[in-house]
């Protein structure tokens, strides 16, 4: 398969993963008020949260750092995609990355534009309001995919957690999340090999560079 062709993969795989990302994201945000939940089946419901942190919820820095954080990993990851695909590598390991910067990307819209197309929703958000909630690179990312896969109590013999509410898997996330996690999951299973290539290449390189020169 030809570089070109590779490319274009990419590119398609970018465009759905962000497409679809943003088609969902957009809908609960202008239908579902914050907390509203929506159960589909026991074990998978539709729940709309906003967050200021990182995937699944996690908050760690302040909120500008975070996205300039996510603007800064896009554009490596990007070269990265570029490199690969003029280096031939495989068209699996190809969709992990265009898939891990599809989903930085997707949360990337959030932070920088939700704030200023959207209100602050009573109850609902509106889009394109006169004045959004907060400033450009200032918005929240919209997550919505909530899995409680075992919703229970735990026996009151347990030491210190007994009688207590458990839920597994607890956070919930969007699509761009899902993106990120299970194109990390499938290069590490399946498309490792291109991992130890750019390790040991990356590993020469600065050996080269330690090496001292003789004239």
């Amino acid at each position: 398969m030809s570089q070109r062709q590779k490319a274009i993969i990419a590119a398609v795989c970018i465009g759905l993963i962000i497409l679809i990302d943003q088609i969902v994201k957009i809908y609960v945000k202008t239908h579902f008020f914050i907390g509203e939940s929506l159960e589909v089946f026991s074990w998978f419901h539709i729940r709309f949260v906003e967050n200021n942190g990182m995937a699944f919820g996690i908050e760690l820095f302040n909120k500008i750092f975070l996205t300039l954080f996510r603007v800064v990993a896009v554009g490596l990851i990007g070269y990265y995609l570029h490199l690969i695909i003029k280096k031939s590598y495989s068209v699996g390991y190809i969709l992990c990355v265009a898939a891990l910067l599809a989903g930085a990307f997707g949360n990337i819209i959030d932070c920088v534009f939700y704030g200023v197309i959207f209100d602050s929703g009573h109850p609902i958000a509106t889009m394109f309001p006169e004045e959004g909630y907060a400033p450009i690179f200032y918005g929240r990312v919209v997550d919505m995919l909530y899995f409680p896969l075992i919703d229970t109590y735990l026996p009151s013999w347990i030491p210190l957690v007994g009688g207590s509410h458990f839920t597994f898997f607890d956070p919930v996330f969007n699509i761009a999340d899902a993106a990120i996690c299970v194109s990390i999951f499938c290069a590490v299973l399946f498309e490792r090999k291109y991992l130890i290539e750019d390790f040991k290449e990356k590993k020469e390189d600065k050996e080269k560079e330690t090496e001292p020169k003789t004239e």
